[in-house]
């Protein structure tokens, strides 16, 4: 129960280190949520400071993630705890990203975060998720969608590539729900035709 509780809170607080936030601050005196669409994430960063500072973002935000699962694996080494400590560590990560308690709890939507999460607990499964991802995108052009396509296939994989890991699956079921919860504005748009493309063409 100590590792469980020590991983969940290590978690939080890096996932609270919001890297865009940071980066919007050094490097263009200003604050991303701000600008663009508000989202403290890759995406926004992207089309208000340019992709330097994009790049800092997504190895900030991945990072972030993937330390969170190491720091829980240690613990559970150290402590005797069990793997359940990697899936608090999964969880409370990427709210920390969304609610960070550093910036006023007004994040990002934790894609990136989650998608390195995804990979430290299962490649296979972090790679077709990355697959589907990049299809949505080639396809329709639109980032919200192709992360709410991905977080929708992420428990069914989970059920399908580790069966019998209902830890794992009650971790992959709130995880895809905070996505999907936090790109409910864009789903809405999507549904208008007035989501912004990721990349638009000239006229």
């Amino acid at each position: 129960m100590i590792a469980i509780v020590l991983s969940a809170i290590i978690a939080y607080l890096l996932g609270s280190i919001n890297t865009s936030i940071l980066v919007s601050r050094i490097f263009g005196n200003t604050d991303i949520r701000q600008h663009g669409s508000g989202n403290a994430g890759a995406t926004n960063t992207l089309r208000v400071l340019g992709k330097k500072a994009a790049v800092m973002v997504v190895i900030g935000d991945g990072l972030k993630g993937v330390l969170a699962i190491l720091f829980a694996r240690y613990l559970t080494h150290i402590l005797s705890g069990s793997e359940i400590s990697e899936y608090a560590a999964a969880v409370c990560v990427a709210l920390g990203h969304i609610f960070p308690v550093f910036f006023g709890f007004k994040g990002g939507k934790g894609i990136m975060t989650s998608i390195a999460v995804i990979f430290t607990l299962s490649p296979a499964i972090g790679g077709i998720l990355v697959a589907v991802f990049a299809v949505v995108v080639l396809c329709f052009n639109y980032i919200s969608l192709a992360s709410c396509v991905a977080s929708l296939c992420f428990p069914p994989l989970v059920y399908l590539f580790e069966r019998g890991n209902s830890a794992f699956l009650v971790c992959a079921i709130i995880i895809s729900f905070l996505a999907i919860i936090k790109h409910r504005t864009n789903i809405v748009r999507l549904f208008k035709g007035t989501e912004s493309k990721f990349i638009k063409k000239n006229k």
